[in-house]
């Protein structure tokens, strides 16, 4: 393992960079034996559950287990993050879209929500409303979502356990890691080569936080998700409401519109992640998760050369040259790794609260990879298997049913 620093000119004059963050094969090996075990259980369901696997549902599960690990291998080894990241996070949200619909149209028989539908419960909790219901929860002791608490497909409780899993583990790093949404405007970001819009006024990174204050409140005062009934993207590609009044396509016409700019158009223009950075109130509520675990990305600011490329870099606008003097990302990172990629002079890492940086920075980041790989394994496995599945439903019956 080769962890002695490399020397390298700068403006400054030769500094010394940090430490490599890759490890032999061998290491690398005895690193991730681990998570082919760990995994294996996750995608598999256990022996039994495989068991009484079809064929076909077998090799769909053994392929997407062998790909997530050589995916995690590839990260150890070659101390790269963001871009091996980036190709599962992808896969993961166009595997939601390819299996999400079909399960609406086999489980309830139509895509479009009925009042009838919210009535017996039949509608999936979308982590999206997260924010808006608890204050409802803690006054009135109600649930403001046609779901189920506990029963069906991503049933209230499920999706509540999930996200306080993945914040305590992870914070912010749901939205690198585990939001099968984030996945849409991070796979439009990197279509282009190079950004058309080469900067974004950060004054606009103050909305996700001015619309998350907006409709807490407003979910509050009328019992009812507004941000699901008004603002949401992803209504899109999920499921709407059946268009029955002049109220109902004016909100699909905003949810269209949103979709197409913010997930679609700007992400191509700028590079940037823009539905996270520039709208999502769920992203800004992640931000305060954060502060409730253990990682985060840190500068050494005695390495760092202000370069300016984990500026640059950043997709969510979430490190600024200002963070950078102070050795921090901004509370809105998502920990997705690109800045870590992008220096020249690893000066930038993950990093262990409580410790010191450049105590152990190869340590740290095999600490963070293990919960974030596992959390997107156990999110997104189960997606990608179902994806193959549809996928070659269609291939031999014509329908994705």
């Amino acid at each position: 393992m080769n962890t002695a620093p490399s020397v390298a000119s700068s403006p400054a004059g030769c500094r010394l960079a940090g430490p490599s963050l890759s490890f032999s094969w061998l290491a690398s090996i005895a690193v991730c034996l681990p998570m082919l075990l760990l995994t294996a259980l996750l995608v598999s369901g256990g022996p039994e559950h495989m068991a009484r696997m079809a064929p076909v549902e077998k090799f769909a599960t053994l392929g997407v287990w062998a790909v997530l690990n050589v995916a995690f291998f590839a990260m150890i080894r070659t101390g790269r993050t963001d871009r091996i990241r980036a190709g599962l996070f992808i896969a993961m949200a166009l595997s939601f879209v390819l299996t999400f619909m079909p399960n609406l149209l086999e489980v309830r028989g139509n895509i479009a929500l009925t009042a009838g539908d919210a009535i017996d419960g039949k509608t999936p909790f979308c982590h999206m409303v997260i924010p808006s219901i608890l204050i409802p929860a803690a006054l009135k002791k109600t649930i403001i979502f046609p779901g189920s608490l506990v029963e069906g497909f991503a049933s209230i409780g499920t999706m509540l356990v999930i996200w306080i899993t993945v914040s305590l583990a992870i914070g912010r790093g749901w939205c690198s890691w585990v939001c099968f949404y984030g996945g849409l405007d991070e796979a439009c970001s990197r279509i282009a080569r190079k950004p058309f819009l080469k900067s974004i006024d950060r004054r606009w990174t103050y909305v996700p936080l001015a619309v998350l204050i907006a409709v807490v409140l407003t979910s509050a005062a009328t019992l009812s998700p507004t941000y699901c009934e008004w603002l949401c993207p992803f209504k899109s590609v999920t499921e709407f409401e059946a268009i029955t009044s002049v109220k109902i396509l004016f909100q699909t016409i905003i949810f269209a519109g949103l979709f197409v700019g913010l997930v679609i158009v700007l992400p191509l223009l700028t590079k940037k992640r823009t539905q996270c950075a520039l709208l999502c109130p769920m992203g800004a509520f992640q931000g305060w998760t954060n502060f409730a675990n253990l990682h985060r990305i840190a500068i050494d600011t005695d390495v760092c050369t202000r370069c300016g490329l984990c500026v640059k870099s950043c997709p969510t606008l979430s490190i600024t040259p200002e963070s950078v003097a102070e050795g921090r990302a901004l509370s809105t990172c998502t920990k997705c790794g690109r800045c870590i990629d992008a220096c020249p002079k690893k000066a930038i890492g993950y990093h262990l609260r409580g410790t010191r940086f450049r105590a152990s920075p190869r340590l740290a980041r095999v600490l963070f990879l293990y919960p974030a790989m596992l959390l997107l394994v156990a999110m997104g496995s189960g997606m990608m298997v179902g994806a193959i599945l549809r996928l070659v439903k269609l291939a031999t019956t014509g329908s994705l049913l």
